[in-house]
């Protein structure tokens, strides 16, 4: 089940806000994070299977005080209507050449050195 939470915590420095997406970035089913607040004090994370408690503890652990303010389910289905087709995109198993045998008949040797 995608999820969304949100998590306060206590960055006082550019240096500490980049630990703590290190740190959720790094954690097992995170798809994406980004920092928001008027402060950027939170981090919104959205991920498959995250343990919310255990996301909250690592940071406690290697950042400062964390909070957990709100876990959320997230639609997985949205529906987009008018959707332009896809620009068709050349295989890469296929060779952007086309070879060709010539019909003639080899008579005489080409090379004039020998």
């Amino acid at each position: 089940m995608k999820q969304k939470m949100v998590v306060k915590v206590t960055m006082s420095d550019e240096k500490s806000r980049s630990k703590a997406l290190k740190v959720v970035v790094g954690f097992s089913g995170v798809e994406s994070a980004s920092l928001k607040g008027d402060d950027k004090s939170q981090i919104e994370v959205t991920g498959d299977g995250v343990d919310a408690v255990q996301l909250t503890s690592r940071l406690r652990k290697s950042v400062g005080h964390a909070e957990l303010v709100s876990v959320s389910a997230v639609d997985g289905e949205k529906k987009e209507e008018n959707k332009p087709p896809a620009a068709y995109v050349w295989p890469y198993n296929q060779p952007l050449y086309v070879y060709q045998e010539l019909p003639y008949a080899h008579q005489q040797d080409p090379c004039s050195i020998m």
